[in-house]
């Protein structure tokens, strides 16, 4: 076997080799009369059957386990020549060539290696951060705000006309053409003025009603809504307003708080607004963690860091861009690119910049977290999908196994990894 080592550079490198078919031949005389000892075959015993059986019964095979083999002793020797250790590979070797001949077979593997990165002075990198200061306006103006979504409705008694943000009570009964259609009538229906329940246009037409007040109002139905029959079509509403109601007003005391402040017996304003303050400040925080300072450390580290990255982990990001983008396609659009495949190349060659940068930050973020001593553990990934999938009210275990047979859980497992890893060092340099 001749065999030459290039190592690219360091995260690449490739061995070639020449395969001679006398060793192949040598590996395939010993498969076969290896597999002689236990084959069963018509017309033979078991141990009893000769290895031209064998290679009669399974010629092609045994030829690609011979040849299979005499490909792992040039990745062995490959590797060892390399200087390089099995788990400092990533993914599988890909073999670029093979070429066959009568007495010979020319290959050549190419092998990605996990990138070295130095990663000194990373903790510097993390901003200075203050935490948010929530002013006491903003606390009492969230407690309002709650209890008023809990406030009951009152009759307003005055005489006034309906204004934005009230609630009325209208009866209703919709035409078009004159002919009433199904759905659109209703008694007592408390519509909130400013909540865009209905069509566009017919809240606006009911402000300036006074109660016990009829009027004939004209929309028109937007062209994409649901039912077919009423799309684009305009109609006519007659609507009676019975009554005015409104939010009752909140007071801002003991007994709110007591309301708002389940099992405290003794709860007080002060209690409540020191809940909703820490509260407000978490959620401030969290915002600027996710919309800035996060996305933006990352970034840092991108720019800062540079090594050389696996190519074919590279090109695997570039596939799965191209494919999500296939995605969002019009048929006309994939059908000209099936028929131009120097197109499809151009488009894909699109996506290379940002696959190297996803590529890059996805061993950043695995480099820091061995440096931090952070890892994500698999139960760890099931509580956060099952505690996501009740929520939104689906099935955790249903959501959990989906995303199994998906093969998504090592992505959300590598989120989460980077989630924690970014907030343990901007958590670092927070300040009061």
């Amino acid at each position: 076997m001749e065999l030459k080592t290039n190592k690219i550079d360091g995260a690449n490198a490739e061995i070639t080799a020449t395969l001679v078919q006398s060793d192949i031949d040598a590996n395939l005389e010993r498969i076969a009369k290896q597999l002689a000892k236990d084959a069963k075959i018509d017309g033979f015993r078991k141990g009893k059957v000769p290895v031209s059986a064998v290679k009669k019964q399974y010629g092609e095979k045994l030829t690609q386990d011979a040849e299979s083999e005499e490909l792992r002793k040039v990745l062995d020797n490959g590797l060892k020549e390399l200087g390089v250790a099995n788990d400092s590979l990533i993914g599988e070797p890909q073999v670029t060539k093979f070429d066959k001949s009568d007495d010979k077979i020319d290959v050549a593997v190419t092998i990605a290696l996990r990138p070295e990165i130095n990663i000194d002075g990373y903790a510097d990198l993390a901003p200075d951060t203050k935490k948010p200061k929530i002013t006491a306006k903003a606390v009492t103006d969230r407690i309002q705000e709650l209890a008023q979504a809990q406030a009951p409705f009152v009759d307003v008694e005055e005489d006034r006309a309906l204004v934005d943000g009230d609630t009325a009570l209208i009866n209703f009964e919709g035409s078009i053409d004159g002919e009433l259609f199904e759905g659109g009538a209703a008694e007592e229906f408390a519509l909130t003025l400013g909540s865009n329940q209905f069509i566009p246009g017919f809240e606006e037409q009911v402000i300036g009603m006074k109660k016990g007040e009829e009027k004939v109002i004209k929309v028109t139905f937007p062209e994409n809504y649901g039912g077919e029959k009423l799309a684009g079509k305009d109609a006519e509403f007659k609507v009676k307003v019975n009554a005015i109601q409104m939010k009752e007003k909140v007071r801002m005391d003991a007994a709110l708080a007591k309301k708002m402040l389940p099992g405290e017996e003794e709860a007080t304003m002060d209690m409540l607004k020191e809940q909703v303050l820490t509260q407000m400040e978490k959620e401030e925080l969290s915002k600027l963690y996710n919309d800035e300072l996060k996305p933006n450390l990352l970034e840092a580290f991108v720019e800062k860091f540079n090594f050389d990255l696996p190519s074919f982990v590279v090109e695997q990001e570039m596939d799965m861009a191209l494919n999500k983008k296939a995605q969002t396609m019009s048929e006309d659009e994939i059908n000209a690119l099936k028929d131009d495949a120097e197109k499809v190349k151009e488009l894909r060659e699109e996506f290379r910049d940002d696959a190297q940068r996803s590529v890059k930050a996805t061993f950043i973020i695995d480099a820091l977290a061995k440096a931090e001593n952070i890892d994500v553990a698999e139960n760890e990934v099931m509580q956060t999908i099952y505690f996501e999938a009740m929520q939104t009210g689906q099935d955790p275990a249903g959501v959990y196994e989906n995303y199994k047979k998906s093969g998504y859980l090592p992505a959300i497992q590598m989120a989460m990894v980077e989630d924690k890893v970014l907030s343990k060092l901007i958590d670092a340099k927070l300040k009061d």
